[in-house]
């Protein structure tokens, strides 16, 4: 199973910066998650493919994120989300708990996108591999700007992304001379302080 996964993500590369994943946090996700990413965990950790432009990270170490961004939304009342996977430039990609629902956050413009809802349990393993399967390069590289971004500040380890400063919400613009490599978590709990969180007009909600 996990090599179907890694199949998923080929597009972006080999893993790297891999973490290991304690067995206590394998259980405190079963049935949760799907259980193809669980078993990834546990044979590959936690890691980064292409360079550090995506990540399947700790749901953990970025649970505050996602309360301070839900913190009185609607969507907090639909379900419990989960962020499984993030991009250098702090897309994040939650999975719900019971329904199965995933939404990603774009955290440069506090808006949020869903991708499916009420996903039966017996298909999530399948849902995540599709879903991972159409993930692209080319939508989590902001602006194009991230091979500029390694090239000048170095890859990212897996704490780690490239954000705007100022936040392109405080008025900063989505260029390279704005880009500074930050600590992930406190930049995106800062950006989750900064506007309500809107749906995307793209979002196929």
């Amino acid at each position: 199973m996990t090599t179907t996964l890694n199949h998923c993500l080929a597009h972006f590369g080999e893993p790297f910066d891999r973490q290991a994943v304690p067995a206590s946090r394998l259980e405190d996700y079963k049935d949760k998650l799907p259980g193809l990413l669980l078993d990834h965990w546990r044979d590959y950790g936690w890691c980064g493919y292409g360079d550090g432009l995506f990540w399947l990270v700790d749901p953990q170490a970025y649970a505050g994120v996602v309360e301070s961004w839900l913190e009185g939304h609607p969507l907090s009342h639909l379900d419990t989300y989960h962020t499984f996977a993030r991009s250098a430039f702090g897309d994040l990609y939650l999975w719900g708990e019971e329904s199965g629902l995933h939404l990603t956050i774009d955290s440069c413009s506090s808006t949020f996108m869903v991708h499916n809802m009420d996903i039966p349990r017996d298909e999530w393993s399948r849902e995540l591999q599709r879903f991972l399967h159409s993930v692209t390069p080319e939508e989590n590289d902001f602006n194009g700007l991230f091979d500029s971004a390694k090239a000048q500040f170095g890859t990212l380890r897996s704490d780690e992304m490239y954000g705007f400063c100022p936040a392109i919400l405080l008025g900063g613009a989505a260029k390279l001379k704005y880009l500074e490599k930050t600590q992930a978590i406190e930049h995106l709990t800062l950006l989750s302080q900064l506007a309500e969180l809107t749906l995307d007009d793209c979002s196929e909600e």
